[in-house]
């Protein structure tokens, strides 16, 4: 039949590609009229090696009586796929070991991030070396569903923020980052502080969180307050200044803080030998330490549930849990490890 008015136009097949139940019918019929595998390689766009393992696969194995047995492109498919089944690469982690077991109470109990637990697991020597997979192992069985955690375990698996520019803005509370010695970006000393107010929910009189983060250790201070207001900002710094007494210019060399209007007087805590400056406004990647700070506290205190429903003791709590959270820019160690050896030096040298 003249098929030159068809629409029908069969798709080539690529070089590379499996076989098909097509190819290996043209196999068998064209080897039972005499064709070598070269040529019926290129009937079938493969190489002749490709033929000759595909009539091993398909033929019957000869038990040297009677006639030879033929290939058959039915026995090449079973065979085929049976080859398939267990071509798949072998679970490198049981789904009932103990690491994923510990792993699963660290991210419910302490959460934890699934690197966080490599890190730690490897740098402490917790488990055989062979049993701690990497961690982009652990977030493929989170993905496909072979970990007992939801993605809300890790919510910050769910999104990731994009950087901008900084907008100009003309209410300015005192001397912008720009002014700041290069020393605080290289994050090579101690003493510089990020800071930040972090709200359950945005109703007015509500209480709120001032938290500030050394940016060499990753130390985090959670301070409850009445509100997100000049008052309650000025309350949280008495604190503080409270507890470092006349250390407290060694251990806050400089503080960098949100352009809020709670931290309009902040100025005036200068009076104490610290230096304040202020990001510029809508740019929260200029306090990186002290965003990446907040956002574990927000596995804590999600948005929309009031602070209210927290005592001052249960935010000193959640900091001490941030500040035992082990960390990959640290290879691994605590915050906590890291300040309290700060201390140390601060309190034995002054």
């Amino acid at each position: 039949m003249d098929k030159n008015h068809s629409i029908t136009i069969e798709a080539e097949r690529k070089r590379g590609q499996h076989l098909g139940a097509e190819e290996r019918g043209v196999i068998q019929q064209l080897k039972k009229l005499g064709y070598s595998n070269r040529a019926v390689a290129r009937e079938i766009n493969c190489s002749a090696s490709t033929v000759g393992y595909e009539l091993e696969r398909g033929t019957p194995t000869y038990s040297g009586r009677g006639r030879r047995p033929g290939y058959s492109a039915k026995r090449g498919a079973a065979v085929y796929k049976a080859n398939r089944s267990r071509c798949c690469r072998p679970k490198t982690v049981a789904r009932d070991s103990a690491f994923l077991r510990w792993v699963v109470e660290q991210v419910r109990s302490h959460k934890w991030s699934l690197d966080a637990c490599v890190g730690y697991a490897r740098r402490n020597h917790l488990f055989p070396t062979e049993k701690i997979p990497c961690t982009k192992t652990l977030y493929n069985l989170l993905w496909k569903g072979e970990l007992p955690l939801m993605l809300f375990d890790l919510p910050e698996v769910l999104g990731r923020r994009k950087r901008g520019k900084p907008r100009v803005s003309k209410r300015l509370h005192g001397k912008t980052l720009d002014e700041r010695a290069p020393e605080v970006d290289d994050r090579n000393t101690f003493g510089h502080w990020e800071s930040d107010t972090v709200l359950g929910r945005k109703k007015k009189g509500e209480p709120a969180v001032f938290t500030i983060v050394e940016r060499l250790t990753g130390c985090c201070l959670a301070i409850r307050t009445d509100g997100k207001t000049t008052s309650g900002i000025a309350s949280a710094m008495k604190r503080l200044h409270a507890q470092f007494g006349d250390k407290f210019a060694a251990v806050f060399r400089t503080i960098t803080t949100d352009n809020g209007s709670e931290f309009a007087t902040f100025t005036e805590f200068e009076a104490l030998g610290t230096e304040v400056y202020f990001a510029h406004p809508y740019s929260a990647w200029e306090r990186p330490v002290n965003e990446r700070s907040n956002r574990i506290l927000r596995r804590f205190i999600p948005k929309g549930i009031s602070i209210q429903n927290y005592t001052d003791e249960a935010i000193l709590m959640f900091a001490d849990e941030i500040n035992a959270l082990p960390r990959k820019r640290l290879h691994y160690q605590t915050p906590e490890e890291l300040f309290d050896a700060q201390l140390n030096l601060i309190y034995h040298c002054y």
